[in-house]
């Protein structure tokens, strides 16, 4: 029996976690992606800690409604981005969370690297 869409992005997110992790110097860039928002969080995996997160649903992006979705992970990047800077990391680990690098995550992606951020 086939898998369903669920089940086969679970299986490809283990796929990827079993030889990615992040650590205090280098944390994981983890996204998750839903229907109407978009979340990324930079984690510490060694101490089991978000060290920061940023969604579409935080204050900045959502008082933004004439913007479509690509646009909000363009902020969300561009946000976690100078937030990290803030924060001192500039490595991070990038976990695509099961999802193809296309569309929202691949511009969430190349807006965190334009704000300074490196993998």
């Amino acid at each position: 029996m086939a898998l369903t869409k669920s089940e086969r992005r679970i299986r490809i997110k283990r796929r990827i976690r079993k030889n990615i992790s992040g650590t205090a110097v280098r944390p994981r860039l983890s996204v998750f992606r839903s229907n109407k928002n978009i979340y990324a969080q930079l984690i510490n995996d060694d101490d089991r800690v978000t060290i920061l997160s940023v969604s579409s649903k935080d204050k900045g992006i959502i008082e933004k409604t004439d913007i479509n979705k690509i646009q909000q992970a363009q902020l969300v990047g561009t946000t976690i981005g100078e937030k990290a800077k803030e924060a001192g990391v500039e490595l991070v680990v990038f976990d695509r969370g099961g999802y193809l690098y296309h569309g929202r995550v691949k511009a969430l992606a190349e807006s965190a690297r334009t704000a300074g951020l490196k993998f």
